[in-house]
């Protein structure tokens, strides 16, 4: 998922590739009326949803540059206040000052990158510096970060309730953490990193956009995909004929290193071609190479780190994380990564003895090969064949009987359709959330992949929950299933199913927010905390009574045979050698390079091989087994997870634990909802992370429920 970062109206968001609108390329005006701009005026859809029906390319630009005057204009009343710091008069109106700006960049970030064009592509890349250099100067205004100060050390005779304090509190770190104490000189270099940071991740973004289309596999004839279904054939087909290229099948790539498609491929050479092309991406030389772009990042963000007085910038992003240090998460890594591939290697002797047995002409298992042969394994040791389970997850179904489902049963939400309102893509869906009856909030569904989507899964808000703004939320998830040929339903493999969960998940947490302020709002957690409620909700996509009200086949209405059922639950544990590894060495990678002094980052051309370096080092070198992602399209850490992709394990520790309590306590029972709701999904930031768990779980985090999950114990 994605979200702005803690300091509302104050910070970078990020910005992937992408538009909203019809307009051409050549649309990026800046001379848009008040009167047409609908971003100069409150939205009057329900809830505040953004007018995705008026909203055009060129009201961007303006709507950001009055914006930014505006804030700035805001942020100087408070400076130049004659009367001492108050709570209100400075904490309070920087959380109420930047409106326009924050609203305007929301959905703009957010459509970035669910619809791009080119139109919006300069925009953002001309947009970046420039919002590096507002952040900045508000940043690093010494009267301002002196008011907050001079509140900061008398905090506790403010007589301020436990959130304001908390909030307080925020903004005094979160100066510090943007260089408020750091000299001028120290504050010019800032500003020029800062910004340059700020370009450099649009480029990569759109970079990884460009290079994902650009490295579509082109296959002749349709004997060559032999394995896929007749709808996965007739999409790739479809996307061809998009492509000028009829009669001819055309593979589109998802960003993750191994291609969910090679599964069902039998044409060996044709999967291997898949493979190192997913491989090479961002690597090949070409206008869309991002290895420059990535070690010119790690060399900016170490020097940040120095200036502002850390070792590395992993210890910069690990001091506002649950984990706190480096020690820590380089303790966990250690622990779990070679475990992991002790397992994957294990599996991988199955998966030889499997194509010794089968193959007429034996080879040596390779990554291409990987995925195809544990299907075959599975079927033959739980007679489970992943197609067997697609006819039980058509998508609407899983949505409605299953993913709403749950929740109404865990936490008494409701949802109704309402198809009437705005979208910016035609495959969009709206509902309006009720809690007991009562209006709630939006949500927006976003299934579909398409070229001018980034790849992956996340949730977004478009409005955020505050009592300060007297605001509901408007959440979103977005996915990226591949859209069958028209008419044809769309059926889920089971991962994304628990994907479908798991997004919903975040969803929920922003739902159900209930604070004060709109820098605690819904998911704005630390991090390595932010996966954790996300993965919890995973559990009730296999949870018997869920997984038997949704999974149903689309064709006949019979419900999933109970032994079918049994098998998905009996191998769940199966090839988790493989998911744990490929992710794990993703997350060894992030925190390795992110270590690195500045004098040992390597330059462009030795970035793989400092890659692969590092995977040698940790013992989790095993080239049929690489990682999730690497650098060149590790979209992760190029935005908010920089340094802290480690952060899905860490939450999984919380996870597993917090799911082995609703076991013990019933399972779906409205009580236990209740319970999770109130104690943690409604708070937000407002309290430390990790009391809130305690709160919930009514001790500290056991490591053992995930060990025994993972088979690493």
């Amino acid at each position: 998922m994605q979200r702005p970062s803690p300091i509302v109206g104050l910070t970078v968001f990020l910005l992937a590739a992408g538009c909203s609108g019809g307009n051409s390329p050549e649309s990026v005006v800046n001379n848009t009326t008040e009167s047409s701009n609908p971003f100069f005026v409150d939205s009057e859809l329900p809830y505040g949803m953004p007018p995705f029906d008026l909203i055009r390319n060129e009201h961007f630009a303006p709507a950001f540059e009055r914006g930014m005057a505006e804030e700035m204009t805001e942020v100087m009343v408070i400076v130049s206040n004659p009367e001492p710091a108050s709570f209100d008069n400075t904490i309070v109106a920087l959380e109420l000052s930047g409106q326009l700006l924050s609203r305007s960049r929301r959905v703009f970030s957010s459509l970035t990158g669910a619809h791009t064009n080119d139109a919006l592509k300069v925009i953002q890349k001309d947009m970046a510096p420039r919002f590096s250099s507002h952040n900045d100067s508000i940043n690093l205004n010494p009267d301002l970060f002196a008011r907050v100060a001079d509140l900061y050390a008398v905090r506790e005779t403010l007589g301020l309730d436990a959130e304001s304090l908390r909030l307080l509190e925020r903004y005094y770190s979160d100066f510090i953490r943007a260089g408020a104490q750091l000299s001028d000189v120290q504050k010019e270099r800032l500003r020029e990193i800062n910004s340059e940071l700020a370009q450099l991740g649009t480029a990569f973004s759109q970079n990884v956009l460009s290079e994902v289309n650009d490295s579509a596999i082109v296959v002749d004839s349709r004997g060559e995909l032999a394995g896929l279904s007749d709808s996965q054939i007739d999409s790739a087909a479809a996307e061809a004929s998009s492509r000028q290229l009829d009669g001819k099948f055309v593979l589109t790539l998802q960003n993750t290193t191994l291609q969910p498609l090679i599964t069902s491929l039998e044409n060996r050479a044709l999967r291997q071609r898949i493979q190192e092309t997913s491989a090479m991406r961002g690597s090949r030389g070409n206008e869309y190479d991002n290895r420059g772009i990535v070690t010119r990042v790690l060399e900016l963000r170490s020097e940040k780190a120095t200036l502002l007085g850390f070792e590395s910038h992993a210890a910069f992003i690990l001091e506002n994380q649950t984990a706190h240090t480096v020690s820590a998460v380089n303790d966990m890594l250690g622990r779990l990564g070679p475990r992991a591939y002790a397992n994957a290697r294990k599996e991988a002797e199955d998966l030889q003895t499997l194509i010794n047995e089968t193959e007429t002409k034996p080879f040596e298992l390779a990554s291409w090969d990987w995925l195809y042969y544990t299907e075959k394994l599975r079927q033959k040791r739980y007679d489970l064949d992943a197609d067997q389970l697609k006819p039980y997850f058509e998508i609407d179904r899983v949505l409605n009987d299953g993913v709403f489902h749950s929740a109404e049963k865990l936490y008494g939400v409701t949802f109704e359709e309402r198809p009437e309102l705005p979208v910016y893509q035609e495959d969009v869906r709206v509902f309006e959330v009720f809690f007991d009856g009562e209006p709630a909030g939006l949500f927006i569904f976003d299934a579909y992949a398409r070229d001018t989507k980034r790849g992956g899964a996340w949730m977004n808000a478009y409005v955020s929950q505050s009592r300060l703004l007297n605001e509901r939320p408007v959440v979103a998830n977005h996915l990226n299933v591949i859209k069958p040929a028209e008419g044809e339903p769309t059926l889920l493999t089971l991962d994304e199913v628990t994907t479908m969960f798991h997004e919903f998940g975040h969803a929920l947490h922003g739902l159900f927010s209930d604070v004060n302020y709109p820098h605690f709002s819904g998911t704005s957690v630390p991090r390595d905390f932010v996966e954790y409620p996300s993965q919890v909700n995973e559990m009730w996509a296999t949870w018997p009574e869920v997984l038997s009200n949704y999974a149903v086949h689309y064709r006949t209405g019979e419900p999933i045979p109970l032994e079918l059922l049994e098998k998905v639950i009996a191998a769940q544990q199966f090839n988790e050698g493989f998911t744990t590894g490929e992710y794990l060495a993703a997350a060894i990678v992030d925190q390795a390079l992110h270590q690195l002094p500045i004098e040992d980052i390597p330059p462009a051309e030795a970035l793989m091989e400092t890659q692969s370096k590092i995977l040698h080092d940790a013992a989790i070198e095993f080239d049929a087994v690489p990682p999730r992602y690497s650098a060149p399209y590790f979209s992760h850490i190029m935005g908010g997870y920089s340094a802290g992709y480690y952060s899905y394990i860490w939450a999984e520790v919380l996870d597993a634990d917090s799911v082995q309590w609703f076991r013990e306590n019933g399972g779906l029972k409205r009580e236990n909802g209740n319970h999770f709701r109130k104690s943690l999904l409604s708070k937000g930031g407002s309290v430390d992370a990790m009391e809130l768990f305690r709160n919930f779980r009514g001790a500290d985090p056991s490591i053992e429920p995930l060990l025994e999950r993972r088979g690493l114990n």
